[in-house]
């Protein structure tokens, strides 16, 4: 008995840890202008928002929410989501792998005059890491997760780990 209670100390204990290492790691990389928006919250069916994956399209094709959409971040393009998205103040939810990226693309939505955007906190990798559901390039519900890199994909939990292909 006092063993399994050392390894649920352990695990919940770990547990702990990443959430500090992430928020570690994103107060490190972004710079907090853009308001976060919890993994939580966004799946709560009262949120209606607008989701745009600033992640590039080879990441995309192997995992993204449901009905996101692709807007990338090499080649980002603001006349494409000005041309998708008219109303300015409608509400705007920007993901990348862990929000990093997202940050970036979401300064320049408010720079265009958008409103209302958010950085979904953790990204992807944290929506997957709370066992909501991630869509393939058919709309089908898939358990595999674009890693990023090497590097990145120690924040990925659960699921299948994808790499970029060299």
């Amino acid at each position: 008995m006092k063993q399994n209670l050392f390894y649920i100390f352990i695990f919940i204990s770990t547990l702990g840890f990443t959430q500090d290492d992430l928020n570690k790691l994103l107060k490190e990389n972004n710079q907090q202008t853009i308001p976060y928006i919890s993994v939580q919250e966004l799946a709560m069916p009262k949120t209606q928002a607008i989701l745009l994956d600033a992640r590039e399209t080879n990441e995309y094709v192997v995992s993204h929410l449901k009905n996101a959409i692709c807007i990338g971040y090499d080649n980002f393009d603001i006349k494409k989501v000005t041309d998708t998205i008219t109303d300015k103040n409608k509400e705007i939810v920007v993901y990348c792998s862990l929000g990093i990226r997202s940050e970036d693309i979401a300064e320049k939505l408010k720079k265009e005059g958008y409103t209302n955007v958010r950085n979904l906190y953790g990204g992807i990798f944290e929506w997957k890491n709370n066992n909501f559901k991630v869509y393939n390039d058919r709309e089908k519900i898939t358990d595999s997760i674009h890693a990023f890199s090497e590097e990145w994909s120690k924040w990925v939990k659960k699921g299948i780990k994808v790499y970029p292909k060299n």
